[in-house]
């Protein structure tokens, strides 16, 4: 459950894609992220670092084996959901309702 909470915070999931073809430096993955907050995503790498997902290189901040082991279990995932946006007619469907 602690993983599935940390998931689910903003910005986790979208940080550990982000890095899924190597290491990116904070300033490439903060305009790589639609340019969150930096305290935002300080806090994020942080809890992923915490987790074991995410580690500090030479050239930035990359998945560990732990994390590259979880983004090939997302990947399934990620290929779904491209499937099941498109049965729906596109993005306005996405949407929440205001």
């Amino acid at each position: 459950m602690v993983l599935l909470d940390q998931l689910g915070r903003r910005w986790s999931l979208r940080i550990l894609w982000e890095l899924r073809d190597g290491a990116l430096s904070f300033r490439a993955l903060r305009e790589r992220c639609n340019a969150v907050s930096p305290s935002v995503l300080a806090a994020r790498l942080a809890e992923l670092g915490t987790l074991g997902l995410v580690e500090t290189t030479p050239d930035g901040y990359a998945l560990t084996a732990e994390g590259r082991s979880l983004g090939a279990l997302l990947l399934p995932i990620a290929r779904w959901a491209e499937s099941w946006a498109t049965g729906l007619g596109g993005r306005d469907k996405l949407r929440p309702a205001r």
